[in-house]
């Protein structure tokens, strides 16, 4: 059985492997479909999606920048052996060195995590994100998006 108390941790390592740019990594940690919503952040209608895409996606996207670091916690976390949802406050950082008008873009927020028992760990079944506020230059998804799309 797993362990409620550490459902959290399998976000954590998600986060962690996006950093260090770690797909395999990242892909590990999610269940096969995923419930995303962005749309606080980006405008886009919350969809399910196919794990694999959402990776693809990420490493188009997140690989672009230069580097990214996710700041999360604590955590709370409830549910029972069956699903968990975890909560936490999230500053995450991206970097682009020499960027005009900036080489960093900030987003604060707050993630809502679904998660399902797999084995004796925990598999990502949904993100929602709830942005607070964004800092820097605003513009650097679009200079990553123009990276992406020229590699």
């Amino acid at each position: 059985m797993t362990d409620i108390a550490r459902a959290s941790d399998s976000f954590t390592r998600m986060l962690h492997a996006i950093d260090a740019k770690d797909w395999n990594g990242v892909r590990r940690e999610f269940a096969d479909t995923l419930d995303m919503d962005y749309s606080s952040l980006f405008g886009d209608p919350p969809a399910r999606v196919d794990a694999d895409q959402q990776v693809a996606g990420w490493r188009a996207f997140a690989g672009a920048f230069d580097v990214t670091q996710h700041l999360t916690g604590p955590f709370v976390v409830t549910g029972d052996d069956r699903g968990a949802v975890a909560h936490t406050h999230v500053r995450a950082y991206h970097r682009i060195a020499g960027a005009a008008g900036g080489d960093v873009w900030m987003v604060a927020g707050h993630y809502t995590v679904k998660l399902v028992p797999a084995g004796d760990t925990w598999k990502i079944a949904g993100v929602t994100l709830a942005t607070f506020y964004q800092e820097g230059n605003l513009r650097i998804p679009e200079i990553a998006r123009a990276r992406a799309a020229r590699a």
